[in-house]
């Protein structure tokens, strides 16, 4: 077959046999930002690109060389998003969500896109979970996205992740950092790549986030932001460190972390792995009390982090727990000629209603290639409709795994089963988290509370 076009380079095709895993990481993703009191918020994929080039800042790698921009029918220049708090930052304005009790709490699960050399969990599109907090300035709230980036890592049992810290303190200590590094770069600069250079005068914290190996090791000895905080930054990062060992979350202090946008101020933080190559940083994220202002003049600090979603499938697949198989059909309706296709639709159309994970033939296939399909996927119960079963006004049902046969009333097949499909249903269910959290996930606590597990909250409408 001859194709008239591949996927462009840069992106994948998440398949069915791919598909079922991502949502079950998606589902536990939600699950956990919810408990912790973070409502999902849902943004457009493009943005006036002036929104990027402000927030993001225009000496940045991905405003100078990865982002997607084009001019609209309108004339207007237009950006796919690169990244997601920009846009979270301004929707909470747009909308004057700064009304509502502060501090808003929102989550999100979407796509970015960054024009970058293809590797291994990192795509030009690729796909991001985050958080974000808008309306504190304490360290506590830098802390509790910690906490959660953490509690994350470990339900997925990845222990081969480690989590770094520092602080690039606010604009008044940074501008004396600033001056320092501008003196340690200029005798340097005969090194440094002709992007750098351009970063000297206007913001030379960018060169310390170039990824050209020569940038790299003229950077190894320059000076450290940590000497020149002011005594507000310095109190604000030893409350972090104390709420973070209030919770015995381990850290290591690395004062080379700038990250890669200059929205950040204070706190900032990353989670990295060598489990997945050399782009082992699977999550990022820190204290942005600048960017609300830098959109609006409003001076509302806020915080938050972005999970890579396709490095924390790889982590996953490489280092953690696995995640469960998909949930077999419970029922497969065979008609025996084409004359019992109507009937076979309408039970499976019956069963689905309520709940039921059903199937039946579209295809015009014979009894014996239907029992082949429903076998190949791996359907737990069969039942043949044909000339017999209509006049004797039964079927039997037969048990895929164990051969065993159950006969019902025709007319009253889908009401008589459903006890038999719902138990299946929460078998594949139950049976999956099983798996996947212990054993004891179905058992309750003394407490009151589903085990920890997010998926029984899930299934009880919300309720722990």
């Amino acid at each position: 077959m001859v194709l008239l076009t591949k996927a462009p380079r840069g992106t994948a095709d998440v398949l069915p046999e791919d598909s079922y895993k991502r949502k079950f990481v998606e589902d536990i993703l939600s699950d956990y930002a919810s408990q912790a009191d973070f409502k999902e918020i849902r943004t457009p994929v493009f943005e006036h690109t002036e929104l990027f080039k402000r927030s993001v800042g225009e000496t940045t790698d991905v405003v100078q060389k990865e982002m997607y921009t084009f001019e609209d029918n309108g004339h207007r220049s237009i950006t796919l998003r690169p990244e997601v708090t920009a846009g979270c930052a301004r929707a909470f304005l747009e909308h004057g969500l700064y009304n509502e009790p502060l501090p808003q709490k929102y989550y999100y699960i979407a796509s970015c896109y960054r024009y970058e050399k293809p590797q291994a969990g990192r795509l030009r599109e690729f796909h991001q979970f985050g958080v974000e907090t808008l309306g504190t300035d304490s360290p506590a709230a830098d802390a509790e996205i910690i906490a959660l980036a953490r509690q994350i890592f470990d339900v997925f049992e990845i222990t081969d992740i480690e989590l770094e810290i520092n602080s690039i303190g606010c604009p008044a200590c940074r501008s004396k950092y600033h001056v320092e590094l501008k003196k340690y770069f200029e005798s340097k600069k005969d090194r440094l790549c002709e992007t750098c250079l351009s970063r000297l005068e206007r913001n030379p914290m960018r060169i310390l986030d170039c990824k050209s190996p020569i940038c790299q090791e003229v950077a190894k000895d320059a000076p450290v932001m940590l000497d020149y905080l002011c005594d507000d930054c310095r109190e604000h990062f030893g409350k972090v460190k104390k709420y973070l060992d209030a919770m015995d979350i381990d850290y290591k202090v690395n004062p080379r972390i700038v990250r890669g946008l200059d929205y950040y101020t204070n706190t900032v933080f990353e989670f990295v792995s060598t489990g997945i190559g050399a782009q082992g940083t699977v999550c990022g994220g820190g204290r942005y009390n600048g960017l609300i202002k830098e959109l609006s003049g409003n001076n509302i600090p806020a915080c938050g982090f972005g999970m890579g979603i396709e490095r924390l499938l790889l982590l996953i697949a490489a280092k953690g727990r696995g995640i469960p198989e998909e949930a077999r059909p419970v029922i497969y309706i065979a008609p025996a000629s084409e004359e019992y296709t109507f009937k076979a639709l309408a039970l499976t159309d019956e069963f689905r209603c309520d709940g039921v994970h059903a199937l039946t033939d579209l295809g015009g296939r014979s009894l014996k290639a239907q029992m082949k399909y429903a076998n190949k996927r791996k359907v737990q119960y069969t039942a043949v409709l044909g000339e017999d079963e209509v006049k004797q006004n039964k079927i039997t049902v037969k048990n895929m795994d164990n051969g065993e046969q159950t006969e019902f009333a025709l007319d009253t097949f889908t009401e008589d089963f459903l006890p038999i499909a719902h138990d299946c249903g929460l078998t594949n269910i139950f049976g999956n988290i099983d798996e996947f959290f212990g054993s004891d996930s179905n058992d309750n606590n003394d407490d009151g509370f589903n085990g920890g597990n997010p998926f029984l909250s899930l299934l009880n409408g919300g309720k722990k």
